[in-house]
């Protein structure tokens, strides 16, 4: 990693370089996928851009094999577009087969930031409002705290269990060769969050079933500890684990969406009012100075965050999209249009997406008590 560059669960730098990461963290890029994949804008259009091991679970799609989609949310900060790119991944995993596990991380954000149980269960209940909005099938997904992990004692003694068993198989100078500066809670929360990952695989839960955890690069120093540890431990016997890896979708200024600056994202609970004042005051514009340079030298495209929006999540048409970058590298296409059309296409978009949020709001509680 080249110096000043952070890539951390807690601390990422801004502008990534993709190519060097997939180099540095020994990913891989995303080749050719079987067809119904490219259906999914996401792998299609690369957003998804890298994997570890995904060979395993198109196996276990293609012979009809049980697998594992296990992903979690961090409940310090407000759900953003950048969340529902997740969920979307949910969704499309549990259309083909996989049973979906998502964990609170509500220790880590005890340990990590300091933040409350309370706080974080109450910041959660927001987040899933979203995913039942999106259309995730609860029926085939599990959420649950780290700080309570399940009613069922012989479920929970052997989730924090293995967090215990895990903790022999590494050592102190790995913590700190993946994660850097390192404290004692971080590296309970590190071990915890591969107890998240692996735990399924147990016989009180699934059983020894392949696992495939979508990730953004910053979380893969978790996933890459996890795989270590989960290849020394001899019993259980782990299935490795799989992986993807999720482009990040530009916060308003151009840098990393942060749930800590409501400038820097659009909300799903957002107004259209607030949309548009967001958009049109801190979306970072690839356009020109002037009117008269725009016709001439044209846009950017690759940096204007509208038009990244529109590429991650707002525009399905291929072609649509192809005209518009090319009427903008042209100057034919003004940075002003390319806002107020990005602006329509994320109000009609929330509009139905709260409307569904609303009636979630009577059955929230229900997807978050344990068994």
């Amino acid at each position: 990693m080249k110096e000043g560059t952070k890539v951390t669960p807690w601390e990422v730098s801004a502008n990534l370089n993709y190519d060097k990461l997939i180099q540095e963290f020994g990913i891989s890029p995303m080749k050719e996928l079987p067809p119904i994949f490219n259906k999914e804008l996401e792998y299609r259009r690369k957003i998804i851009f890298a994997h570890r091991d995904i060979q395993r679970i198109l196996e276990a799609i293609k012979n009809k094999k049980k697998f594992i989609m296990m992903t979690g949310l961090m409940p310090t900060g407000k759900c953003h577009l950048g969340h529902l790119m997740i969920v979307k991944q949910m969704i499309f995993f549990q259309k083909l087969g996989a049973k979906v596990a998502i964990t609170v991380a509500d220790l880590e954000a005890y340990n990590a930031r300091g933040q409350s149980l309370e706080e974080s269960r109450k910041i959660a209940e927001d987040y899933i409002l979203n995913y039942i909005a999106m259309g995730l099938d609860f029926k085939k997904c599990e959420i649950y705290f780290q700080s309570e992990r399940s009613k069922d004692a012989k479920k929970s003694n052997a989730y924090y269990r293995l967090q215990n068993l895990l903790a022999k198989h590494v050592t102190f100078n790995e913590f700190k060769a993946v994660y850097g500066e390192i404290t004692p809670g971080k590296m309970l929360s590190s071990l915890l969050q591969a107890s998240d990952m692996l735990h399924l695989q147990l016989p009180e839960f699934e059983g020894n079933c392949p696992t495939i955890v979508p990730v953004g690069i910053d979380q893969d120093p978790h996933l890459r500890l996890a795989r270590d540890i989960s290849q020394r431990i001899k019993n259980p016997n782990f299935i490795q684990l799989s992986s993807v890896y999720t482009l990040f979708l530009p916060g308003l200024n151009g840098g990393k969406m942060s749930a800590s600056d409501p400038t820097s994202y659009i909300a799903p609970t957002d107004t259209p009012e607030e949309v548009k004042k967001k958009i049109n005051k801190y979306a970072f514009s690839g356009g020109q100075a002037t009117l008269e340079e725009h016709r001439r030298l044209g846009g950017n495209p690759d940096i204007d965050v509208c038009f990244q929006y529109l590429k991650f999540m707002f525009e399905e048409d291929d072609k649509k999209l192809a005209q518009i970058e090319k009427d903008y590298r042209k100057g034919k296409l003004l940075t002003g249009e390319l806002k107020a059309y990005t602006i329509d296409k994320i109000n009609t978009f929330l509009a139905e997406h709260q409307k569904k949020r609303k009636k979630a709001e009577s059955v929230v509680n229900q997807f978050l008590l344990k068994d």
